[in-house]
């Protein structure tokens, strides 16, 4: 090529460089903004022609390991390496392309682009067999990795991306595999950033991070999928985090992190598989949260961050933490609409009954009725409040004691002013008030009172009500516990069964409504610590059970 026999002195340097692996800098200071590289001379002007003849032909000298390592010039013309293989490694920091490099399909060693500024990046289905880095990186426009194979890590903090316009997102990782970590605390984003189905092998840190589209999708991460934990502390959004499918081994850390996507859905994670999610430390969410058919082991979940609308049917969660009064915890229930979802109030009873809370767990339980009794019919209703006032829908059965306690003592005090007659006085016992009156009160059992006296006038009326209110206490009481347990189980084993379904094959059996046993749990006590909950393995050998905590 004619760029090779007619080199500038800056190319000339790089050309001889690159053989022994030598770096060349070409800044003057080390402060030097690149956005600024407009601004420089021919002396720190290269051609991305001559870049490209060099990373093709790679000349080399013996004993020697060829790399390009550039910092601080500008770069004219399109790098256009598509399809190429490269074989050394790649380093343009500080620099300034006036093009939009072209990787496309490219296969390289290695490549580092920090602190540059670029009008955007074309490389789609590139493989990279080491580390991709882009820290502090600027683009002005989009970066298409999507389909992209970096074997290492992808390093992008404090990297800021933008683009003219939303014609399409601004980071795409779609379909991305990354063999080690993404590590991207402190980015900006101003649009779309896309990682549907994305695999990570390793961590994702977006501490610290921006994510800023408003009206529309922020973060689109459907399917995405990582093998250890996502940490996103004091993440900071405007639009809508898209993660459903999405599958994370470990935890989703959103401590104190700020969503925001009014009128809409800020946090959609429906249908997902965590070990772990936790949001607390954090403003209020704005936005609605949606959390349907996923699967978290431990949901560390501060009531103070939930936003008017939560959408919870069918959501499975074996711990809920930090440990909350029931009257904390039930407004959540009651934020999905008109709609009731009787399995909601399942789960958070089972999750109470895993920590040996059986009195938030029958608080629950009466809420569910209370809630179910506005779907009923008047006379449905009616009975509800019956039930509600006598026991408390069998959840209070000492309401029922006092009931009975009350009227056997209006009862008493009546009937022995004025005792009634004996219906054969020769034959009948002596009279006992307080016997005559537990006869009129309770069914079935019978003291021999009542069949041996006959009141009259207002007493006879006295004795329908004892006996009516008598059959309705009693109704009420059988009416309650046993029959909101058998409903309680169908329900918690018919939303197990559907969010199975929904992720993956498992074997799901719940022997009673305290615990439901989504995939292997282990019975090791769990809960919320100052940095977050202590979680269970989830895998048992023998007798043996392992407990980690997560920092």
């Amino acid at each position: 090529m004619s760029e090779t026999n007619d080199l500038t002195p800056a190319e000339a340097r790089i050309w001889r460089a690159f053989p022994r692996g030598e770096p060349v800098d070409f800044r003057a200071a080390g402060e030097e903004d690149p956005a600024l590289g407009g601004t420089w001379g021919a002396e720190r002007i290269v051609r991305a022609s001559v870049l490209r003849t060099l990373l093709v032909k790679a000349p080399q000298e013996e004993g020697q390991i060829a790399a390009l390592k550039i910092a601080g010039v500008r770069i004219t013309g399109v790098l256009d390496l598509k399809y190429a293989v490269v074989e050394a490694p790649i380093r343009l920091s500080h620099c300034r392309f006036d093009d939009v490099p072209d990787l496309y399909g490219a296969r390289l060693r290695q490549l580092n682009l920090s602190n540059s500024v670029l009008p955007g990046l074309t490389s789609a289905t590139v493989r990279v067999d080491g580390v991709l880095r882009m820290t502090d990186c600027r683009v002005r426009g989009p970066v298409r990795l999507g389909g992209a194979q970096i074997s290492g890590a992808l390093f992008m903090e404090r990297a800021e991306f933008t683009a003219p316009d939303d014609s399409e997102p601004v980071l795409q990782l779609n379909q991305a595999a990354i063999g080690d970590d993404v590590w991207a605390p402190e980015m900006r984003a101003h649009g779309q950033v896309r990682l549907t189905g994305a695999s990570v092998t390793g961590r994702t840190n977006i501490q610290d991070a921006e994510f800023d589209n408003p009206g529309g999708t922020a973060l689109d991460a459907q399917n995405l999928t990582v093998a250890a934990h996502v940490r996103a502390r004091r993440l900071r959004t405007r639009g809508r985090i898209d993660l459903r499918g999405s599958r994370i081994s470990d935890r989703l850390d959103l401590v104190q992190a700020h969503l925001s996507h009014p009128g809409d859905t800020a946090l959609r994670a429906s249908s997902c598989v965590f070990g772990e999610l936790w949001l607390h430390g954090g403003g209020r969410i704005e936005g609605a949260l949606n959390l349907r058919r996923s699967r978290i082991e431990i949901l560390a979940l501060e009531p103070e961050m939930l936003p008017d609308q939560v959408f919870l049917s069918n959501l499975t969660y074996t711990v809920l933490a930090p440990h909350e009064p029931a009257e904390r915890r039930l407004p959540m229930l009651e934020r999905d609409g008109d709609r009731y979802e009787p399995y909601v109030y399942e789960q958070l009873t089972a999750a109470y009954r895993h920590v040996g809370d059986d009195d938030a767990a029958r608080l629950v339980q009466l809420a569910k009725q209370r809630r179910r009794r506005a779907t009923l019919t008047w006379y449905g209703r009616l009975w509800g409040y019956v039930q509600d006032a006598a026991v408390g829908y069998g959840f209070r059965p000492l309401r029922a004691a006092v009931w009975l306690l009350s009227l056997m003592t209006i009862g008493s005090i009546a009937y022995g002013l004025d005792h009634p007659r004996p219906v054969k006085a020769d034959e009948a016992p002596d009279f006992n008030v307080v016997f005559y009156t537990l006869d009129l009160l309770l069914p079935v059992i019978s003291f021999g009172q009542e069949a041996a006296f006959a009141p009259e006038g207002g007493h006879q009326w006295l004795s329908y009500a004892l006996i009516i209110t008598g059959w309705i206490l009693a109704t009420a009481i059988v009416a309650g516990p046993a029959g909101h347990e058998t409903a309680a189980h169908e329900t918690l084993a018919e939303a197990l069964r559907s969010s199975v379904k929904t992720t993956e094959p498992s074997t799901v059996s719940v022997t009673k409504i305290g615990n439901p046993i989504p995939r292997s749990v282990c019975s090791a006590t769990l809960e919320a610590n100052r940095e977050g909950p202590r979680r269970c393995s989830g895998r048992s050998t023998g007798n043996v059970c392992s407990t980690r905590t997560s920092g």
